[in-house]
């Protein structure tokens, strides 16, 4: 299991140290003067407020308007309608720090320190569509059942040159030698050292966030780029992206790039996933129930995949949750664009990687890498759970090409949310309000995309219709 490298700042409950305390006491240490106190939205952008230290300490507890939790990655917000359970008053809800998450910000100029919140309401009810309490939710459903999930997810990235105009298209930059990649370059080591400086960067942020890179690697894009992290606890992992994806992006800015995690960014260069490999123990025993004492696959490995094959198209919406994010899943794309799954194939949806029995595990290839990470992985492993719940059947491996057969996937966001909402095995996991906002935001998003005129419609109507 991934662990932090951080000092921890929980204490025994024996202990008469609060977690105040000891957040004090390493906040004078580093000589913090400001803190970042962080509540990852919908999206998976970093919403919350800077207060100076003492503040912070005087009152951990903050408050923010709910709204921020309900708004689309453009900064609007969804109309009311019937299946849109809004707050006419928005009021408040009340962000609790998460000690074991404090650490600093070592992109800054002056000694700066973060901490993420997770959302209460005034009465203490977990907010119900807050991401970190959404992950949540689906980890209890786990643990009712004697199941500690365990994930290790895969990040992919493009580097781009700045792009100050978005109606440019944009093109990778030049590394160290001066020159733009032109061909394939996959596990390339000649086109990592291209961005040495950057990574060097990147290894030294995390290092001092307490992240853990298990491995680096250029991908098949131009300066697309893939970091594998270590596996472990499915909220640390997660929270583990989004303080990745912030820093990979800072790293970038220092060199004069731009880091996106779009799901397509170029036209001609493959997509960007968030690959989630997924096992479980048995809380009492540590031991992977994927396998049994003889080292062969158990009937509850073979009921998770069967589940995962029977709801992960209902899951799409939040796998794959912008309009972009479907321009990575075609048929003459690298991406998988079905449910089927096989032995250490990478053309299927489920890929089973080669390993012993305590290993044994099932990567998840469909998911974007502009997905928001709590909700990716809480899709992922609740589609899983119902398997294993419902003891679903699962289809015979795949040993061939897979993706040369029909699209098993929605084609497009408002088919992905339609299907979402359809789920009542899904409203029950994720509940009626996360459901119902998780869509309407999807809907308002799709709609400002529709005000937008593409060149593809310039290039082929404006003389032709």
């Amino acid at each position: 299991m991934a662990r932090r490298k951080k000092p921890a700042l929980s204490t025994p409950s024996t202990s008469r140290t609060t977690p105040v305390a000891t957040a004090r006491k390493w906040l004078a240490a580093r000589n913090i003067e400001d803190i970042e106190c962080i509540i990852p939205d919908q999206a998976g952008v970093a919403r919350g407020k800077m207060m100076p230290v003492q503040k912070f300490l005087e009152a951990p507890t903050m408050t923010m308007p709910g709204s921020i939790l309900t708004q689309t990655i453009a900064g609007e917000y969804p109309e009311d309608s019937e299946s849109y359970q809004s707050d006419p008053a928005d009021q408040d809800i009340h962000l609790e720090p998460d000690f074991s998450t404090l650490s600093v910000v070592p992109w800054e100029e002056d000694p700066t320190a973060q901490i993420l919140h997770d959302a209460y309401h005034a009465d203490g009810r977990p907010v119900e569509i807050a991401p970190r309490q959404v992950l949540r939710r689906v980890l209890e459903l786990y643990a009712n059942n004697g199941w500690k999930p365990i994930v290790a997810p895969e990040i992919e990235f493009y580097l781009v040159k700045p792009n100050t105009d978005p109606d440019y298209p944009l093109q990778p930059p030049a590394g160290r030698s001066g020159r733009s990649e032109s061909a394939r370059q996959s596990y390339s080591i000649a086109a990592v050292n291209e961005f040495d400086d950057l990574f060097d960067d990147i290894y030294h942020f995390s290092e001092a966030q307490g992240l853990e890179i298990d491995t680096l690697i250029h991908e098949e894009g131009a300066a697309q780029m893939e970091i594998n992290l270590r596996h472990g606890d499915p909220l640390v992992l997660a929270d583990q992206v989004f303080l990745f994806k912030r820093t990979i992006r800072e790293a970038a800015l220092r060199h004069q790039m731009y880091a996106t995690f779009m799901a397509k960014p170029m036209e001609r260069e493959p997509g960007s996933a968030m690959h989630i490999h997924q096992s479980v123990n048995a809380i009492k025993t540590g031991a992977n129930i994927f396998s049994d004492k003889a080292g062969d696959p158990t009937p509850e490995f073979f009921a998770f995949i069967g589940g995962s094959q029977k709801y992960l198209p209902a899951v799409t919406c939040i796998l794959a949750p912008y309009v972009n994010s479907y321009r990575r899943l075609i048929r003459s794309g690298s991406a998988p664009v079905n449910t089927m799954w096989g032995y250490d194939n990478r053309t299927v949806g489920l890929r089973v990687p080669n390993s012993g029995p305590a290993a044994r595990r099932l990567e998840n290839r469909i998911p974007s890498s502009d997905a928001n990470p709590y909700l990716a992985i809480a899709a992922s492993l609740a589609c899983g759970y119902l398997g294993m719940i419902e003891g679903s059947q699962v289809s015979d491996p795949v040993s061939g090409a897979a993706n040369e057969e029909e699209i098993a996937l929605p084609r497009g966001l408002l088919e992905a949310v339609s299907l979402f909402e359809e789920s009542e095995e899904l409203i029950e996991v994720f509940g009626k309000r996360f459901v119902s906002t998780y869509s309407a935001i999807k809907r308002a998003e799709f709609e400002t995309f529709m005000q937008v005129i593409s060149p593809w419609e310039r290039e082929y109507l404006l003389l032709n219709v």
